[in-house]
């Protein structure tokens, strides 16, 4: 510590000396005629501390008797600039994230003044200054820190010229030049900018597939209906007013890098077709690139899922083959039809710099080559029970899946990230479709194609909704057939194709009905609600359950109670313990009686769920005149469904909430229209107006041209 204070004290006086009598500065740091006064110590950092010296003090010729003044960087009209906003060269708005200091990058005072004398007294030691005093915050104790700026103040001494080869002293010129601002660029030289990439450069490679991303980190514009998605913005020619702004006031922050778009293909930009395109063709191309740069990101992330999960040897000793077979399913059928798909989109887009149309390439796709994503969907039951049933119970492969997760290749994403991007893509396929029939309106011949395109991806989902509801359907139905024991209850044949489970739980019963007389002792009842029958059982065990009776769900009435109400046995007595309360009246139950069962649940939203599954029929045939009031919320992370009254969500799924109740949403898809309960924690509210009806003109457009 000693040894650095008599290091950054070294040369202080002669520095000093020399700073002022070049910068021919007075006590005050003032520019003025004749002899230079020295101060006692540094106390004010001035730009010559970081400019090389010169051997002799520069003779400035007078005019009118009068020295020229000297402009310190300090007191230029950039650093004069108020406001919010840094004002610094355009060329300096770059994508630099702050580096974790070394240790070896620290330097004492005494270590910088030193390197700079080294460098004044051989001058090729530096051809550039490296290490300024405004690189650094100096406090009251003299802790220094390194700051970014520096680099602002490097480009600035550019004018000053490198110091010469042969050794001649730099001289300096009589006055610091202000660093001129780059003017406007030509329109077809422009990379276009939007609200999140205003006047920044992007500096992106030859090809979309040089830095692949994953699926799971990307997000299309083509799933945004706003006007003002980022695609919309990108291609609005911008007013002159706009234009001053972002050659004039450029804000630098952290970012992260955008996509690469079609306008910034370096052999659009080299074509200059940019500058003869209209704005609507534009848009239907990044429409088109966009289909193709996703699809790319996709086959990427389903070939790590194949090479770091699938073919792991280590993950696979961990389980039987028909779990391992449940957990990946035939995900290389997938990756093959995916490989070709995008195969089939390169060679299109290889062809031409403009795309003529991509409609045949999606419509033959989807009809001829995609049925391996049906299958894979009809799966989904068995993977998610398998990844479910390994995770609890399966030490080895809780340890195998934790190493490869870690690598980087997965990104630190999970694995159930990767497993769930088939239906994540085929989800996505129609919407992005829906958009480019939308940039292709003015064409009646390509909008006609692309209605097609989206017509078969709409049916290629709802062959792959109904194949997993169908197979998950099928399984409940028969393994409750054999858990539900009717005893002296006339028996109900459960199993049927057009019957399935709504809701089932255990809620507290209030009141021994006639039906509950015999088993009063436990005051409970487990209720399995389908969509056409309401079965009232005990539960005897995990896998047992005793009818106690049921009725068709359109002779069942539900009415909420408050806790406090009379009616309830006991009165206010039990409010406490009665805290969700509700009605279930079995208007004709197997006998052909009414009953009436007092029924409590845990919480507010477990009664809300109940209520609105047991209301299942009446809201069937109540339609919504118009859903645009309705708010509308975008999934941020997937959802899987745990109970039957849930829907699973995939990110970018946005969804017209009916409900909310304690922190639970009921919501409708607005994709396919599938209703269900779903955290609120899993989703963002949509508080744009322009999006929000744009969002409704899709549900709209999408069930009537689709008809599906």
């Amino acid at each position: 510590m000693s040894q650095r204070h008599s290091d950054s004290s070294l040369d202080e006086e002669p520095l000093e000396q020399r700073f002022h009598a070049e910068l021919r500065l007075d006590a005050n740091g003032n520019p003025m005629p004749g002899i230079p006064m020295v101060r006692s110590s540094l106390k004010a950092r001035t730009n010559a501390a970081f400019e090389p010296e010169a051997s002799e003090p520069p003779q400035v010729p007078p005019e009118d008797g009068e020295p020229r003044p000297i402009v310190l960087s300090t007191q230029s009209p950039a650093a004069l600039k108020m406001g919010t906003q840094q004002l610094i060269p355009k060329s300096l708005a770059v994508a630099s994230k702050a580096k974790t200091k070394s240790p070896a990058r620290h330097q004492s005072f005494g270590a910088a003044m030193l390197s700079k004398e080294a460098a004044r007294r051989d001058p090729r030691l530096f051809s550039t200054p490296s290490f300024s005093l405004d690189d650094m915050d100096v406090d009251t104790s003299m802790n220094l820190t390194r700051k970014l700026r520096n680099q602002s103040y490097r480009a600035a001494m550019k004018g000053l010229g490198p110091p010469s080869s042969k050794g001649d002293s730099v001289q300096l010129g009589p006055k610091l030049q202000a660093l001129a601002e780059e003017g406007p660029r030509p329109p077809a030289q422009c990379l276009a900018k939007n609200k999140k990439t205003l006047g920044r450069k992007r500096a992106h490679k030859g090809s979309f597939k040089d830095e692949p991303q994953l699926y799971q980190e990307i997000r299309e514009r083509g799933l945004n209906t706003s006007h003002e998605s980022d695609d919309d913005i990108l291609d609005e020619p911008a007013s002159p007013e706009g234009s001053q702004r972002a050659d004039t006031t450029i804000v630098v922050k952290s970012y992260r890098p955008a996509q690469l778009t079609w306008s910034q293909l370096p052999e659009v930009l080299e074509s200059g077709i940019l500058d003869t395109l209209s704005v609507e063709e534009r848009k239907r191309q990044e429409a088109i690139f966009e289909i193709l740069t996703s699809e790319f990101s996709y086959l990427h992330s389903l070939s790590i899922l194949v090479t770091e999960f699938l073919q792991s040897r280590e993950l696979k000793a961990t389980m039987t083959q028909t779990e391992h077979h449940h957990l990946f399913s035939n995900i290389l059928d997938v990756l093959a039809a995916s490989q070709k798909f995008f195969e089939a989109l390169e060679q299109r887009h290889k062809a031409q710099v403009c795309v003529e149309d991509i409609s045949d390439i999606l419509e033959d796709h989807a009809e001829k080559h995609f049925h391996p994503y049906i299958a894979y969907c009809s799966n989904e039951v068995y993977q998610q029970r398998t990844l479910q049933k390994l995770s609890n119970s399966n030490a080895a492969f809780r340890e195998a899946l934790r190493e490869i997760e870690k690598r980087p290749t997965c990104g630190g994403l999970p694995m159930i990230s990767f497993l769930i991007l088939p239906m994540q893509r085929v989800t996505r396929l129609p919407l992005l479709t829906d958009t480019l029939c939308l940039k292709t309106q003015g064409h009646p011949e390509r909008c006609k194609a692309a209605s097609r395109a989206l017509k078969a991806l709409s049916k290629l989902v709802k062959q792959c909704n109904e194949g997993a509801h169908k197979m998950e359907r099928t399984e409940q139905m028969y393994t409750l057939h054999t858990q539900l024991d009717f005893g002296k209850v006339k028996s109900l044949p459960l199993i049927s194709a057009s019957r399935w489970l709504l809701k089932r739980g255990e809620l507290f019963l209030l009141e021994e009905s006639s039906i509950f007389r015999k088993i009063a002792s436990r005051p409970t009842c487990y209720l399995f609600l389908f969509n056409d029958v309401l079965v009232v059982t005990k539960k005897k065990s995990e896998e047992s359950y005793l009818v106690q009776d049921y009725a068709q769900l359109d002779q069942v009435q539900v009415r909420k109670l408050e806790a406090s109400e009379p009616s309830l046995p006991g009165g206010s007595t039990r409010s406490s313990s009665v805290p969700h309360p509700f009605q279930v009246n079995l208007l004709r139950n197997s006998e052909g009686r009414q009953e009436q069962i007092l029924l409590s649940s845990d919480s507010a939203s477990e009664r809300a769920r109940w209520i609105t599954a047991l209301t299942y029929k009446e809201r069937q045939w109540q339609g919504l005149t118009n859903k645009g009031d309705l708010p509308q919320v975008e999934i941020t992370k997937a959802y899987f469904a745990k109970q039957a009254d849930e829907i699973t969500l995939q990110q970018a799924d946005v969804v017209l909430v009916l409900q909310e109740e304690d922190g639970w949403l009921h919501g409708e898809r607005l994709r396919d229209g599938e209703t269900g309960w779903f955290p609120e924690s899993f989703a963002r509210c949509i508080t744009s107006r322009v999006a929000v009806e744009g969002n409704v003109r899709r549900m709209e457009r999408l069930r009537v041209e689709t008809d599906v």
